[in-house]
């Protein structure tokens, strides 16, 4: 502890505790020492380390969890890539996440949480321009790499446009949604995102180990198709500590 330094005592505790962490001294998923014991070890008060974990819990480095500690934020780092021209959309029959998990060196996972018909939230349902009763399907995943929570995505679709029941069934087919949308002549031929940075509903900071303070991505993604209407609306909510955004086009001639 350096009592010459202009930086608090806490706020130099939670710089060591942060830089063992990077070191791998306090490898993902692992505990911290017990406030008593960095209490001891930095001779502060518990209430200066309860200071220094909160910084840390601000910054995504560590989640708190009552009764049994600090522990060390199990964080891959992904790169969610959007190309605008079709040549680069992949055609393995995967989804774009899991391509995007793969080049990351991840192991994707989606768990299929809820398949329903909703009056949707107001804001879906004027931009499908639905009335105040009208339903669409909701499919509603939970999406993981390496087992961690990553991703929680959420899709909207007519009625009109989802047709017969297999939209409905956790595995839609190969290349999901989109091709099913195809068959009933409902192709996506272009894609619009919207995203906002907001703080986290419980729920969601609770899926994805993340404490209320700390941001997420609502990305709002849309499909349309060649008559221009919108047949698919997708909300995706990402910790912002997680994800890097990455956009590419080619320029109009």
């Amino acid at each position: 502890m350096n009592l010459e330094s202009p930086r608090s005592r806490y706020q130099q505790v939670a710089d060591d505790l942060r830089d063992a962490i990077k070191r791998g001294d306090h490898p993902p998923g692992s505990t911290l020492p017990s406030q008593p014991e960095l209490a001891r070890r930095y001779g502060l008060n518990q209430t200066s380390i309860n200071r220094a974990i909160a910084v840390l819990r601000a910054e995504g480095l560590v989640r708190v969890e009552h009764g049994r500690g600090a522990y060390v934020q199990e964080i891959p780092t992904v790169k969610r890539v959007r190309r605008i021209d079709k040549e680069h959309r992949p055609h393995t029959g995967s989804s774009a996440y899991a391509e995007e998990m793969r080049k990351s060196g991840l192991t994707p996972r989606t768990e299929l949480v809820r398949v329903d018909t909703v009056i949707p939230p107001a804001e879906i349902a004027e931009l499908f321009g639905l009335g105040e009763t009208e339903r669409t399907l909701i499919r509603h995943r939970h999406m993981f790499a390496e087992d961690v929570p990553l991703q929680i995505a959420t899709s909207y679709i007519p009625m009109s446009y989802a047709g017969s029941t297999d939209l409905a069934l956790p595995d839609t087919g190969p290349t999901g949604i989109y091709s099913r949308l195809a068959e009933r002549g409902h192709e996506p031929v272009r894609f619009t995102e919207e995203i906002e940075v907001r703080a986290p509903d419980p729920a969601e900071a609770r899926f994805l180990r993340i404490s209320e303070g700390q941001p997420v991505f609502e990305v709002l993604r849309v499909a349309i198709d060649a008559q221009d209407r919108p047949v698919e609306a997708c909300v995706n909510i990402l910790a912002a500590l997680q994800w890097r955004l990455s956009y590419s086009w080619r320029q109009e001639p």
